[in-house]
């Protein structure tokens, strides 16, 4: 093998001193990329011999812990509060973020919205330049026609269309831009290394290059980035690592809902999201997502149920839905959007053997609506309720939600936040809220709105729903007696 020479596993960027047919560290079949690593600084020259000793510099040294100011450069503030929210509270000098998202789905768009908003913004935070933003995708008309429809007069934003990163570097250095934004990271090159734009060298190198940069001048990066099929950024996995927050831009393709989801900061919370919604001026936020997800919710219906949850730091009423019907195939199937599957398949476990909901023989499809993501244990109750009444063909007051986690044995455990969720329930005026037994509950926090408490699955479906038990189907917290033999009162 060649001299310094080493191969990349495009998954997870690891490299490897020689080629094999997988990566030992993240178990990848993909094949190993060849690259030319570039030189470290400190290793000799050929035929030369390496140091013994070298003289530390000054400049950055280390300092003490204790003595490390608090008082950093403030963050820019943009003119969009739940994109700012998102963000941890505005760009921080310095930052790089990677946006990314479907292809179609809006993120040249809001790239274009926010580089409009930060020209003004900016401006008045610091005297160096304007905003640059690079386009390698489309040319300047496109991006003309694009800021005229979303009216960005363009005043103080500098449009190059170059794919060469050196080149790039070399024009950020001579603008000395306040802030940049690249659209996209698979366009651009460097000619330190003949692979093709896209490939997981070149965005690695690139990359780096960029960060190096912002970190040096203090200058916050925007980076777009494409999706691949699988709903990974396509490079090299450690292309999230690199960054410092990694958002991603999620929706359906027929609906004009688009959820801005924080995957990583490490300025502030993850898991945030904000809610848009894609109009003929661009990407319009919306400031209360619960009542706009639940616009369209109707009257009572079987196998609906809502559950107060927590996206980040903000409480949100989102509508769990649950659907079964007989079994066709061989075998009973699971399917979960927006929730956790195994999480479905342990709560259908438990409404069969513990709360007399025999759902074996039964297809369990459940659906979280407005394309959100629900990863918290939160809503276990309310997929255990919905699930338990679409099977009874029983349906729900429209003014009840449910909140609190399920155990194995059929308990109902309190969660994180009670009060945040309860009065986010009593804004949108809900009446009854069923919660765990052993929750705190502030009565002051709930506005009026009624709690039920329970300790079991099987308490909560005898609260709500009438007494009718389908044929098949045992009462609940009473076990079965296939013998039919008497039991005393």
């Amino acid at each position: 093998m060649p001299d310094g020479i080493q191969y990349i596993c495009p998954d997870c960027g690891t490299g490897h001193s020689q080629w094999m047919g997988f990566c030992y560290a993240c178990g990848s079949g993909q094949p190993l990329v060849e690259a030319a690593p570039q030189r470290s600084a400190f290793a000799p020259s050929r035929g030369g011999r390496a140091p013994t000793s070298r003289q530390p510099s000054d400049a950055h040294g280390p300092v003490e812990l204790a003595g490390v100011s608090l008082d950093g450069d403030p963050r820019i503030v943009l003119p969009y509060p739940e994109l700012d929210r998102v963000l941890g509270g505005g760009l921080v000098p310095g930052s790089v973020a990677l946006l990314a998202g479907d292809p179609g789905i809006g993120k040249s768009t809001l790239m274009l919205q926010v580089a409009g908003a930060l020209a003004p913004a900016v401006e008045l935070a610091d005297n160096r330049g304007s905003v640059l933003y690079v386009a390698g995708e489309e040319s300047a008309a496109q991006i003309r026609m694009r800021a005229e429809r979303l009216g960005v007069n363009g005043r103080n934003l500098l449009l190059l269309n170059e794919t060469s990163a050196p080149d790039v570097l070399g024009w950020m250095d001579r603008v000395q831009p306040c802030a940049v934004l690249i659209d996209s990271i698979q366009t651009l090159y460097s000619h330190a290394n003949s692979a093709a734009p896209g490939s997981v060298v070149q965005i690695r190198e690139c990359a780096r290059l960029l960060i190096a940069w912002a970190k040096t001048t203090r200058t916050p990066v925007i980076i777009a980035g494409h999706v691949t099929k699988e709903g990974d950024v396509a490079g090299p996995r450690v292309l999230e690592h690199m960054v410092d927050v990694v958002l991603y831009l999620e929706g359906e393709p027929m609906s004009a809902l688009r959820l801005l989801r924080s995957e990583k900061n490490r300025y502030g919370s993850t898991n945030e999201v904000a809610l848009f919604q894609m109009e003929s001026a661009g990407l319009v936020e919306v400031a209360d997502p619960s009542r706009q997800l639940l616009a369209n919710r109707r009257g009572p219906l079987v196998g609906s149920v809502l559950a107060p949850v927590l996206q980040g730091t903000r409480p949100m009423l989102v509508e769990v839905q649950a659907l079964t019907a007989p079994v066709v195939g061989p075998a009973p199937r699971r399917a979960a959007n927006g929730l956790d599957g195994s999480r479905l398949v342990m709560l259908a476990t438990v409404l069969s053997r513990r709360s007399g909901v025999p759902l074996g023989s039964q297809d369990v499809v459940v659906n979280v609506t407005g394309g959100l993501r629900v990863s918290e244990t939160a809503a276990d109750l309310a997929l255990a309720l919905a699930m338990a009444s679409s099977f009874r063909d029983q349906p729900l007051d429209a003014g009840v939600a449910a909140v609190g986690e399920v155990g194995l044995g059929g308990e109902v455990r309190p969660v994180a936040q009670m009060g945040r969720r309860l009065q986010e329930a009593a804004r949108l005026g809900l009446k009854r809220v069923v919660a765990p037994e052993s929750a705190e509950v502030d009565t002051a926090e709930t506005n009026g709105l009624e709690v039920v408490r329970v300790s079991t699955v099987s308490q909560a479906i005898r609260a709500l729903f009438p007494r009718r038990t389908p044929p098949g189907v045992m009462e609940p917290d009473r076990p079965a007696n296939p013998l039919n033999v008497e039991t005393p009162a």
